[in-house]
């Protein structure tokens, strides 16, 4: 199995305290007035047991934190100081867990990291408010920040902020489409641009807010993005992949029910390449079983056994390699730090082979 690097699980830590110190455990007025300045007739019990609550509860499940990881990686590797910006690491972590939350819903999902969805313990209502205080609560730091970086900067990230929110709901809703109305001539381009919005827009978020706090041109911005987006394009053909290949106790290791997006019928790359180059006979099937939505592990066995004589998933694993190989050469030479560079290259192998 590919570990998570240990080096890199040292910042993953820093990372987790940094999300501690703006989200504490408990409710307490210092915080209440960060949020929101004037406390008076707050109930105090309400916004403890439906936001901090299960919010606490979300986020000690755990996750890779590698969104953030990435983005101090790089603000090391282009000269930055990870000590004045490392606060900017959780800005995507955050968004990343909101969407979580809302995606389990929208997809009417069962398990997260082994353990119920939040909006099956707590309710649709209270998880999906939380997944909204997430998506805004990064706002806050923003604010806070105002007193040490420059105004420019800041008005940079907002701008990045919203536009990369927008890109991750249109990326959304081209997953959903698909998949509630059972549209099939999904082309592989069209695919990767979903992932690009979807997937990709947090991780391009992460890198470019690092290019912005170095203050570095518009073009190496540019360059840092394409390199964020290419790694989340290949975190999400790296799932989708783990969907349908992570074996028994693996899969209940990690919480993962088997063969989701089959049951969900979803238009995954595999799926995408199964069907451009199935007989007639498999793609009638592969095609009916997804249409199904059927949750019966020998049907969906019988959808993985056809995806994978067509090689689907070896060549979609080789193309999201391709695809970060090509990227990683376009910003290689930004990264002047050789720390930062030799675990950035680690990181990249860990993304495209990881077992977890």
């Amino acid at each position: 199995m590919k570990k998570f690097p240990f080096e890199l699980t040292k910042l993953k830590e820093k990372i987790q305290q940094i999300i501690e110190n703006y989200l504490p455990p408990k409710i307490k007025r210092k915080w209440l007035e960060f949020l929101i300045r004037e406390t008076k007739n707050l109930h105090f019990e309400a916004i403890e047991r439906a936001i901090l609550e299960p919010c606490q509860e979300f986020l000690k499940r755990g996750g890779k934190r590698w969104r953030a990881i990435l983005f101090l990686l790089l603000v090391k590797g282009l000269g930055g100081k990870i000590d004045k910006f490392k606060d900017f690491a959780i800005l995507p972590e955050l968004i990343h867990q909101g969407s979580l939350i809302i995606d389990d819903i929208e997809d009417n999902s069962d398990l997260r990291r082994g353990k119920p969805c939040l909006h099956k313990i707590y309710g649709v209502d209270i998880a999906l408010n939380l997944g909204n205080f997430l998506y805004f609560f990064p706002n806050l730091i923003l604010r806070e920040k105002k007193k040490e970086i420059k105004k420019e900067i800041i008005n940079e990230i907002y701008e990045l902020y919203f536009q990369e929110m927008i890109n991750l709901s249109l990326g959304q809703a081209m997953d959903i489409f698909w998949a509630k109305k059972k549209i099939r001539n999904i082309k592989e381009k069209e695919y990767l641009k979903m992932c690009a919005l979807k997937t990709g827009c947090l991780s391009r978020f992460s890198a470019k807010l690092a290019g912005i706090l170095c203050q570095k041109g518009k073009k190496v911005i540019e360059k840092l993005g394409k390199f964020g987006e290419s790694l989340g394009i290949a975190f999400q053909i790296q799932d989708d992949i783990l969907d349908l290949t992570l074996k028994g106790k693996e899969r209940e290791k990690f919480g993962k029910v088997f063969a989701q997006d089959i049951t969900e019928g979803k238009m995954t790359l595999l799926v995408i390449l199964a069907l451009k180059r199935a007989n007639l006979k498999d793609k009638k099937m592969l095609l009916e079983i997804l249409n199904k939505k059927t949750n019966d592990k020998k049907e969906k066995e019988k959808a993985i056994g056809i995806i994978r004589k067509y090689k689907a998933i070896e060549d979609a694993k080789n193309l999201s390699k391709k695809i970060v190989k090509e990227s990683w050469e376009k910003i290689k030479d930004l990264i002047s730090d050789p720390f930062a560079k030799r675990k950035l290259k680690e990181f990249l192998s860990f993304l495209c082979e990881r077992k977890i």
